[in-house]
């Protein structure tokens, strides 16, 4: 057994270890579904960015910059993950309010309508199983890389691994192991990218030796390698596509039932939105990591195939073989985490969202739920065939669409229907798959402002609004909404305000630091490197990439301040009872 098999046996070994000691700790339903409400900050940021960080990142994208998107992966200015902050103030705060068992649950509360909730279970039950796989998938090809296991064998122990711990002990097991996996995918991959820069010589000499990769000459522009053979005829089309894609994950990460529904299992309100604002600036910086070296190791070797095994590569020979196999222990580590909460939340849906109970729900029950969707889940990995990074783009704007114009106006609209946002959820959701799926298989072409996204939203934005008109909201309907705007007394603490007002001056920080260090580590060194500086040797401002680096000020410090603003007037001792608006 080598070093790399090794490693991911034993980090394997202490997950499924820690999973089941929580697992001894769950005693009822609040336990198994929601952790009994009690997480802290560092659990909800844990499960956040592990929830996220998956085989999709690490082989996918990473894959995808090492193709040629690197510029506009490291230059774009966060659009997508900023979706954490505003949606953990404007969703994830009245979510935690509402006591839900589900994502799904809370729909079925809010519009008091059972049908309202089913929907909502299904797109859980179809999407994220279909992101459920993808990870799983992802898995098994890393396992099938370091070891001498098959493809049908990677499936299946990557399977197991996850499906044993988070059967057992539900949302306790899978915060805890979240938790410790992120501790360790992080740490391996701060250490793993600033050996192989450190062994280029430094960012910015990388950065200059990318651009003379003859193969992928645009590989570093702020749009990337586009025209022929790509998806994008013009920089313009990949800029729509882009900004499309991440302001539809902006929406995942807000409503996305994977990412809010850790709102559910934390302490109180502080802990939802300072975890929600540290875990912004983690995926961010963790994102500009991962994305950065996936395009740097064209500088060591620009025709590694298949793009997806590009880390795995540089594991096993660009750094010390500990490292390497720490590195991959920790995407192992990425995709299990992912994997257990994707599998907790299906298996959660389909015991608890869609078929009208005459009985109350049992530990039993729900576990023998959660195994029958892993046993599906199993079989559905040998039926499609992998592609990890465009499946994971695909299945991830479904709940962009489907779950963002509901989600958002289940807390701040009066108007909305039962009615209306049942069907809100479906036409977002079909809207989106349909002309997804037809483009995936080369049925139809749509081009970039014709994303499967903005049709899906605007299907669902055009049901919710015109239903609305010709519906009427029901005393329970509007008694629910109101009291998820009673802002409950135990948050309005000074204490811990302050506390948490620490998490928007970090934002502002960010803001103001970071298109510094693009300026001069990646802007200056692209402008040297393809002759773009000015005549006196300075850097040309007016360029795209600097633009682009610049506008992270604006963005973070903006969102920064509207969070101090909104944490002082909605938590403020003076201030109990309601939740005033913005």
């Amino acid at each position: 057994m080598d070093i790399f098999t090794l490693a991911i046996v034993v980090s394997v070994a202490i997950f499924i270890a820690a999973g089941v000691y929580a697992g001894r700790s769950v005693k009822k339903l609040d336990d198994y579904f929601v952790a009994g409400r009690q997480a802290p900050t560092l659990l909800i940021v844990g499960t956040l960015v592990a929830s996220v960080f998956s085989t999709s990142i690490f082989l996918g994208e990473a894959g995808f910059t090492y193709d040629g998107q690197l510029g506009p992966y490291i230059l774009m200015p966060g659009v997508a993950v900023i979706g954490y902050v505003y949606g953990a103030l404007f969703f994830g705060t009245f979510l935690r309010r509402s006591r839900a068992a589900t994502m799904a649950d809370f729909f079925g509360q809010r519009f008091n309508s059972h049908r309202v909730q089913q929907a909502a279970g299904m797109t859980i039950i179809v999407g994220l199983g279909g992101y459920l796989v993808v990870v799983t998938q992802g898995a098994a090809i890393l396992l099938t890389e370091l070891t001498d296991l098959s493809y049908f064998q990677g499936v299946i122990l990557a399977w197991l691994s996850y499906t044993l711990f988070t059967m057992y002990s539900g949302s306790k097991g899978v915060i805890l192991t979240d938790t410790l996996m992120f501790l360790l995918f992080c740490c391996a991959t701060v250490f793993f990218v600033f050996y192989i820069i450190d062994g280029l010589g430094g960012i910015a000499q990388g950065i200059e030796d990318l651009t003379a990769v003859e193969s992928k000459p645009d590989i570093a522009s702020w749009h990337g390698t586009v025209g022929a053979g790509t998806e994008w005829p013009t920089p313009k089309d990949y800029l729509i596509w882009t900004l499309v894609v991440d302001m539809s994950w902006g929406f995942v990460y807000a409503v996305g039932p994977w990412q809010s529904s850790r709102h559910l299992m934390a302490r109180d309100e502080h802990v939802v939105i300072r975890a929600a604002v540290y875990a912004c600036l983690a995926v961010a910086l963790m994102q500009i990591l991962i994305y950065g070296i996936g395009g740097l190791i064209n500088v060591a070797n620009p025709n590694i195939s298949p793009s997806e095994t590009v880390v795995i590569w540089a594991a096993k020979n660009l750094v010390p073989g500990f490292l390497g196999a720490l590195l991959l222990a920790g995407i192992m580590a990425a995709a299990l985490s992912s994997a257990s909460t994707f599998l907790s939340l299906v298996g959660f849906s389909i015991s608890n969202d869609i078929v009208a109970r005459k009985k109350e729900l049992t530990l039993r029950y729900s576990r023998i739920a959660m195994f029958v969707t892993g046993i599906a889940v199993l079989l559905l990995c040998f039926i499609f065939p992998p592609n990890v990074f465009w499946l994971m783009i695909f299945i991830g704007t479904v709940f962009a669409s489907s779950w963002g114009p509901v989600g958002f106006m289940s807390i701040w609209s009066k108007t909305i229907t039962a009615k209306a946002a049942f069907w809100g959820i479906v036409l977002g959701f079909f809207g989106n798959v349909i002309p997804s799926a037809l483009q995936y298989v080369g049925i139809i072409d749509l081009p970039s402002y014709f994303n499967p996204a903005l049709i899906g939203t605007a299907l669902s934005l055009m049901a919710i609004i015109g239903l609305s008109l010709k519906g009427a909201v029901s005393p329970e309907e509007r008694e629910y909404r109101e009291n998820l705007h009673r802002t409950p007394e135990i948050d309005c603490d000074l204490q811990k305000t302050r506390v948490t007002l620490w998490a928007p001056g970090f934002l502002i920080v960010y803001g103001c630091l970071m298109p510094l260090l693009l300026i001069k580590y990646y802007v200056i060194p692209y402008q040297t490197g393809v002759g773009q500086l000015l005549p006196d040797g300075s850097v040309d401002l007016a360029s795209g990439e600097a633009i682009m680096a610049m506008l992270t000020a604006p963005l973070y410090i903006i969102m920064g301040l509207i969070v101090a603003k909104v944490v002082r007037r909605r938590y403020s001792p003076t201030k109990q009872g309601h939740s005033p608006a913005i």
